[in-house]
């Protein structure tokens, strides 16, 4: 039997989803063909400002998230993120400079993905602007990037509509509750894994993934 391909649906504004990516990354490191989706969770109408009952929620939610996973939520993040009112949680920029990197090799989706998240989660820059984006890619050596994000062809804008595209449609298909979520995909039949298995021991992860 030939192995299942791995798809990740995420969203790069999900805290939950940033608790995910050191067993994104041991699975890409063990040989394991991982595909990364976004599914727009919080862009267009799922975009929201950022006020004090919603900073409070996600600042709790957080210090869960890096007591399970280790995954650092800094001073900086909460002082410069979740402490700016007015600006708006929307996460349509950051999978369209995630769509530029991976562009011409889908591997560097990963690496967009983790230089996203420590931007914002670390070091509390912004990833929700099309500027702050393309900063943090050029910052992490994908310049090539972040000009195709300043000035985004028709090419990239495809790119980016069936990424998001594709990322919903398995999201509908599989009744996902939320992200992360995880699909084992064979012979074009997904079937979806609890992400409780993303938050366990790697070879917990790997046993689900054998059985899917």
């Amino acid at each position: 039997m030939s192995n299942p391909d791995v798809t990740y649906l995420f969203d790069p504004l999900c805290g939950w989803c940033y608790g995910a990516t050191p067993m994104l990354e041991r699975l890409s490191a063990s040989g394991v063909r991982v595909e990364l989706l976004p599914t727009g969770l919080f862009s267009g109408a799922g975009a929201r400002p950022m006020d004090e009952g919603f900073a409070t929620h996600a600042w709790a939610n957080d210090q869960r998230i890096e007591r399970l996973t280790g995954q650092a939520f800094t001073q900086a993040y909460q002082r410069n993120v979740l402490g700016i009112r007015g600006t708006l949680l929307d996460s349509h920029a950051a999978p369209l400079g995630i769509s530029a990197a991976g562009l011409e090799d889908s591997s560097r989706r990963l690496t967009a993905l983790k230089a996203i998240q420590r931007a914002r989660y670390v070091n509390g820059r912004d990833i929700v602007t099309v500027e702050g984006v393309a900063a943090v890619l050029a910052d992490a050596g994908m310049a090539d990037a972040a000009v195709m994000l300043r000035q985004p062809s028709e090419t990239l804008l495809a790119a980016y509509r069936e990424l998001v595209g594709l990322g919903r449609a398995l999201f509908q298909r599989l009744h996902a509750n939320g992200v992360p979520s995880l699909a084992i995909v064979r012979n074009d039949a997904p079937r979806l894994i609890g992400s409780n298995a993303l938050f366990g021991s790697f070879d917990n992860l790997l046993a689900h993934i054998a059985a899917a």
